[in-house]
């Protein structure tokens, strides 16, 4: 706890609701946990370049996803430098990059509506809670969204 805390989440591609969330101490690697942010049921898992070891993990051999998790940004920078021989690889990283933006959008509902900005208790226990409870209304913020532009378009 020493260190802050991080807060790992699952979240679905295609609504962009949350539906799995850990809380741990921020110097625990984000890989450590990604077994407990998989449902399941998943077709593809999108993840930055933190995650590169995920397909070689004892613990997620038996998974049988596609993995679309992006290249280090030194890679990236070097495929730029000769933008129309690397043009494809470029367009498949933005494409990552695209869907891998999906995560973050949870975060701003949490932080921009309901204006939590750092941790407010000590212990993960109870930031644990509390950030189960505000990523669970921001899965209805993001519902009434969805129900909103679904009525307008009617």
């Amino acid at each position: 706890w020493h260190f802050g805390m991080k807060a790992h989440i699952g979240v679905d591609a295609k609504s962009g609701l949350t539906h799995s969330l850990v809380t741990t101490a921020a110097n625990e690697h984000d890989l450590n946990q990604l077994g407990n942010l998989l449902h399941g049921e998943e077709q593809f898992v999108s993840a930055d370049a933190g995650y590169q070891g995920a397909p070689q993990r004892e613990e997620l051999a038996e998974v049988d996803v596609d993995w679309l998790i992006a290249e280090r940004p030194g890679k990236v920078k070097t495929l730029k430098q000769h933008p129309r021989k690397n043009k494809t690889a470029i367009n498949i990283e933005y494409m990552k990059a695209s869907i891998r933006a999906r995560v973050e959008h949870p975060f701003r509902i949490i932080k921009r509506q309901f204006g939590f900005v750092k941790a407010r208790y000590k212990g993960l226990l109870k930031n644990d809670n509390q950030l189960a409870m505000l990523f669970t209304l921001a899965n209805l913020f993001r519902v009434d969204q969805m129900i909103r532009q679904w009525e307008r378009s009617q």
